[in-house]
């Protein structure tokens, strides 16, 4: 044994491959994968230290122990060390550089034998050896981007230097997670075997550079020297991807670009040098709040996952589903459960409903098949796990039934107890309602314990959240089966308690309760639009009303105003004042019920794809301006305010009445939900970043005029005067 540590040990000898031979692999104690903590990386450079004292070696692979390879950095770390300031983090970086130029420059031929995830600064340890073999199921990639940085370990050197410059700012700027045979493709590995084969490869090409027949020297040379690009090249491979990469990403998200214009810098430089470029671009954006706040999004994920998975642990699988109500609803709940895997029957009343229902699960299957994602025979199969019924025949089988017939309390009544009756006594029932109570549901029910709420977002195959709602008397089992069952079927789901519009339409009418009482003061609501697109939506209020459904919106808004009278008694159309009727009433009044009748706010026209495109509408104009008692110019930061004083007060009640159970969901939920700005981190994110005490302030000054809605809860005043945040620290994130 060269070396032994908590997370890497390095010893002599590989079956068949002699003594001469060092293998270092990784193998973190305690953990499932490997990630490179500070810890980690410290052992790595005594490791590469002890390989460097041993007398004899002619070769190193580097390998894995564990399933995947390595998934990158310990992102938990990143806030500390963001805290440090760009000076430390730059001394961070150039250390991290010495240990993997020293695994560079040593004096014997290298391999990495990537057996599965390389990511991040595990995709940056595979780059400083000489060759690179990966078995067929691995992925390989550099996502810094995704987290408002770059790749700060060499990624943005050697990558280039070894498939190109074009090549890299694809995958770089992207943050893609490459394939196998795309990565074999583009040059980025030398060999692609079944994973049993990945060792006796690896042998292989270390064998071949002894025999000379490989020029690992010629490799290094390359990767130590400047790009051969000359002017025209240049510019092709940098300014126009910076141009397309900067529409791509948008200006909230700097890191793509930057990460471009580093490599662009590098290029015409010496290892050395470049790599002092990357590290001082690296402290730049580490320090910029997007990067922050993207990083405390990947970890709020993290505890999302780790909920999700702790009631996963507790369910009973459920391996037949069945989803009552088909159209385009339970058409895409049947095709997302099918395409998971898990079989689904989709019943309805009607035939038509039922056609309606299996032509959008074919629907989505075909853009699957047109994108390459599926085979017409797969396509087929996933088909197959969708049998549609017009009876309760089979429902005596079924695991857990989806409701999904309409959003009224008389209809979703009649269907759960009738289907009660036809299924097992340990069946999970779940009703897909927006906004109705599941305590009120289970009401009439025999089993309440085995009901819930299970809340998808519109189109179903897209969003990625699901709320798990538990009623007064739901069962932590029926939750559990919820819960897992969402996750086979691909989403993200959060569970939250009972309440009128449960988490995400919760908050989200009083953002609606902005922009209506905006309108009533004269402000122009294609105004309002533009600024909160700008601030990081996206789509504005106005436009976000009109894909929802004007009458949705009515309807949710009663149910709002019914459970908080004192705050949103203006979301049921009549305005909270008691005077005259607001603008979301106004449309519906003139049948303008948004996208699902070409005309809202504005008037939608159908684009080459068959989708529908917005275009200002003079009526809609003109019925707004009815509405409005004033007409006066607000500010862009005025405007920003009145819309986000609501939505963040909403969620602060949502946290203390225990609707969630953490800012992470909450903030999650708002993220994966409505589209709330990923690099403004969510809602109480947004609180702590103004500072609580800021946030108050403005509060306290706009509920002074504009009443209950923006007064802020005696509890966030205690915060305020205390210091307190809703995230304890920057390095807990």
């Amino acid at each position: 044994m060269i070396y032994q540590g908590n997370a890497i040990t390095v010893a002599r000898g590989l079956e068949d491959g002699g003594d001469a031979i060092a293998t270092l692999t990784f193998d973190l104690k305690d953990e499932s994968i490997n990630k490179l903590s500070s810890a980690v990386v410290a052992e790595l450079g005594e490791a590469v230290a002890a390989i460097r004292a041993e007398k004899g070696l002619e070769g190193l692979v580097i390998g894995s122990a564990k399933e995947a390879f390595i998934v990158g950095a310990d992102i938990t770390e990143f806030h500390g060390m963001f805290e440090q300031g760009a000076e430390q983090i730059e001394a961070m970086l150039e250390r991290v550089h010495g240990i993997f130029n020293a695994i560079e420059d040593l004096p014997f031929p290298t391999v990495t034998a990537i057996n599965g995830l390389a990511l991040g600064g595990g995709c940056e340890i595979t780059l400083t050896t000489d060759f690179r073999v990966m078995a067929e199921s691995a992925k390989i990639g550099l996502p810094e981007t995704k987290l408002g940085i770059l790749p700060g370990w060499g990624g943005c050197v050697r990558l280039p230097r070894i498939i190109g410059a074009d090549n890299a700012v694809e995958w770089i700027a992207g943050g893609t997670e490459n394939r196998a045979e795309a990565a074999l493709e583009m040059g980025a590995v030398d060999a692609v075997v079944p994973g049993e084969q990945l060792d006796a490869a690896a042998l292989d090409i270390l064998a071949r550079a002894h025999r000379g027949e490989l020029d690992y020297q010629a490799r290094r040379a390359e990767k130590s020297a400047p790009l051969t690009l000359g002017p025209i090249e240049q510019m092709m491979a940098f300014e126009t991807a910076k141009g397309y990469v900067a529409g791509k990403a948008g200006p909230h998200y700097p890191a793509p670009v930057e990460a471009i214009k580093v490599i662009q810098k590098g290029a015409g430089e010496s290892r050395a040098r470049a790599q002092a470029i990357e590290a001082k671009a690296f402290a730049r954006l580490a320090l910029s709040e997007v990067a922050f706040n993207l990083v405390g999004l990947f970890m709020n994920d993290q505890v999302v996952k780790k909920k999700g998975s702790q009631y996963e642990k507790q369910a009973r699988p459920v391996k037949q589903a069945a989803v009552l109500g088909a159209g385009i609803m339970g058409g895409g709940i049947a095709y997302q459960s099918a395409s998971k895997g898990t079989p689904i029957l989709m019943k309805d009343i009607k035939e038509e409903a039922i056609e309606l229902g299996l032509k959008e699960a074919r629907k989505l299957f075909a853009k699957q098949v047109e994108r390459g994602k599926l085979s017409t025979g797969q396509m087929a199969e996933k088909l197959s796990n969708i049998r549609p019924t017009l009876s309760y025949g089979d429902f005596g089988h079924v695991d857990l039934v989806v409701e999904a017939v309409v959003e009224n309390p008389k209809v979703k009544d009649a269907v759960l107890t009738e289907v009660e009756g036809q299924v097992g006594e340990e069946t999970i029932l779940a009703s897909n309602t927006s906004t109705i109570s599941i305590t009120r549901l289970a009401e009439n029910l025999k089993r309440p314990e085995n009901f819930c709420g299970m809340h998808f977002f519109n189109p179903v195959h897209r969003m990625p959240l699901v709320e798990v709602i538990r009623g007064e008397k739901t069962s932590d089992a029926a939750v559990a089966a919820t819960v897992a069952y969402a996750r086979a079927m691909g989403k993200t789901p959060i569970v939250v308690n009972d309440c009128p519009g449960f988490l995400v339409n919760r908050v989200l009418f009083p953002y609606f309760g902005g922009f209506s009482q905006l309108v009533e003061q004269g402000a122009d609501f294609q105004h309002i639009d533009k600024v909160m697109e700008k601030f990081g939506w996206p789509m504005g209020p106005a436009y976000l009303l009109d894909v929802v459904g004007m009458d949705t919106a009515v309807h949710a808004g009663e149910v709002m105003a019914e459970g908080f009278p004192e705050r949103m008694a203006g979301m049921a159309g009549e305005r909270g004042d008691g005077q005259g009727k607001s603008a979301i009433q106004v449309m519906v009044e003139h049948d303008r019920l948004g996208q699902k009748n070409a005309k809202g706010f504005y008037a939608y026209e159908e684009d080459r794809k068959g989708k529908p495109r917005k275009v200002t509408d003079e009526a809609a104009i003109e019925l707004v301006k009815g509405v409005a008692r004033e007409r006066r110019e607000f500010s862009d930061e005025e405007i920003i305010a009145r819309m986000m004083v609501p939505l963040c007060l909403e969620t602060v009640r949502c946290l203390e009445d225990d609707i969630v159970g953490s800012p992470a969901e909450a903030d999650m939920a708002l993220i994966y939900g409505i589209g709330f700005p990923p690099f403004r981190g969510g809602a109480l994110r947004y609180i702590d970043a103004m500072g609580v005490d800021a946030f108050v302030a403005q509060a306290e000054r706009l509920a002074e005029h504009l009443g209950p809605l923006y007064a802020p809860t005696e509890k966030l005043r205690q915060m305020a005067a205390s210091g307190e945040k809703f995230y304890a620290s920057k390095a807990q994130g």
